[in-house]
């Protein structure tokens, strides 16, 4: 950048210099100035609606309707518990969300919530078997499936991992997002950092890790460009609205974060930070092992080659150490976050993206739901016609596999299925309750 110099030793103090010309130049804008100054404190994130479909503590799970949908199986977005999620709904043209339903995806997203001093004790156990396989079931029985795709971003990227190597039934493919898994001589700044860190003495002084401490470590991975240049960049873009409402949008989810439940953190950072337990099969959350070499669905792993927070170095062996025989890399020029908010992503990167979930999602049909524009654009039943003699496919969420358990016991149309309770459908489909009582509401019954 003209003007800035880029030698480490004093790249500061000539920042500095040029922040305090850059700041008596403003004055001489001042309307423009006070203009940009509440687009700065007005800045709008997370344009996308959503409906909370399940809670559990401060957990929240978000549905994300794509109107039409041309894929059965749903994505299931899996964030870190460190920062907010809307980072992946920054603005209308940048966000991953849109994207994906866009493509005519039906996208659900956890919201972990803020932790409370008694959430302290809560450690990777209870977010991957518990609260995240609460998640998976609960977007199952909403829309009637047996299995999700997973789309994990960072840390939230590595819980992805470890419930797919516990609970790989549930889970139809694993899509990771600049995801830490290896720490040996990788490079990456937090790594160099956890060498020389104890999170126990972190976690005892505070309980869970508050969050602006958090983002000033980050922060501090790059002081010049976090504290300075990125402030200088401001002032001579000031006059361009566009700029200073995307570096509004920024430095809001930046500063914007949550706490970490203590013990989580001291877990992640003691097993899979200094002692790389994750890629030497050590992990055990509830008395089992993660293995990586027994995941064996579909991978896609996504890295920026500008990722200072977790190196490419860290993510890509993850691909050689599974035992996916359909597994595939993408290094994108980008960083951390580029890959989710750059616009070069979003027009090269998330289209591929799609493709590749479309590749292998449920059919509609598989679903007990008809595609658009097929079988003479009859829609699918889906409770709105009163057809006892139709098929008990045609109830959505009712696909080959469930209807042929139901076929097995003698419930084979939409009138047969009205005669049973949920408790007995369950039984014999072998699911849950709730799923029954969907599909009977779904038959309009009386």
């Amino acid at each position: 950048m003209a003007g800035v110099n880029t030698n480490g030793l004093t790249a500061s103090i000539d920042a500095q210099t040029r922040l305090v010309e850059l700041a008596a130049e403003l004055v001489e804008k001042t309307d423009v100035g006070l203009d940009r100054m509440v687009a700065l404190l007005t800045a709008d994130v997370a344009h996308t609606d959503s409906e909370v479909v399940y809670e559990e503590n401060k957990l929240e799970l978000h549905r994300y309707d794509p109107g039409e949908r041309a894929h059965g199986t749903p994505i299931l977005i899996v964030y870190a518990l460190v920062n907010r999620p809307y980072i992946l709904d920054l603005q209308p043209d940048r966000s991953v969300i849109r994207r994906l339903l866009d493509a005519g995806f039906e996208v659900y997203l956890i919201r972990w919530g803020e932790p409370s001093r008694l959430d302290t004790s809560l450690g990777l156990a209870d977010y991957v078997c518990r609260y995240l396989n609460n998640c998976v079931d609960a977007v199952c029985e909403e829309t009637g499936v047996e299995d999700v795709h997973l789309l994990g971003y960072c840390m939230g990227g590595t819980m992805s991992i470890m419930y797919t190597a516990l609970f790989e039934e549930r889970v139809r493919t694993l899509g990771l997002m600049a995801t830490p898994i290896a720490f040996e001589g990788t490079g990456g700044v937090l790594e160099r950092w956890a060498t020389h860190y104890d999170p126990e003495v972190a976690v005892e002084t505070y309980g869970n890790l508050p969050a602006e401490l958090l983002a000033v470590g980050f922060s501090m991975m790059e002081p010049v460009e976090n504290y300075v240049t990125k402030y200088i960049r401001l002032y001579e873009n000031i006059e361009d609205e566009a700029f200073v409402e995307n570096f509004a949008r920024m430095e809001q989810w930046i500063w914007d974060g949550v706490d970490i439940a203590g013990e989580a953190y001291r877990e992640f950072v003691s097993e899979v930070y200094k002692q790389n337990q994750l890629v030497e099969d050590a992990v055990a959350l509830d008395g089992r092992r993660v293995v990586l070499g027994d995941i064996e669905v579909p991978v896609l792993q996504i890295v920026g080659q500008y990722d200072h927070i977790v190196p490419a170095a860290s993510s890509t062996p993850f691909n050689d150490l599974v035992g996916s025989e359909d597994e595939r890399l993408i290094e994108f020029p980008a960083g951390h976050v580029g890959i989710s908010v750059s616009s070069k992503a979003h027009d090269r990167l998330w289209p591929d993206v799609c493709e590749w979930y479309g590749d292998r999602s449920e059919s509609l049909e598989d679903c007990g739901e008809t595609a658009p524009g097929t079988a003479d654009d009859e829609p699918p039943m889906d409770g709105t016609a009163d057809n006892g003699e139709a098929p008990v496919e045609t109830v959505r969420g009712v696909g080959p596999t469930y209807a042929d358990r139901l076929a097995a016991a003698g419930i084979e149309t939409v009138g047969d299925l009205r005669e049973h309770d949920p408790e007995l459908l369950a039984a014999v489909a072998d699911t849950s309750p709730a799923r029954a009582e969907t599909w009977l509401n779904g038959t309009d019954r009386d």
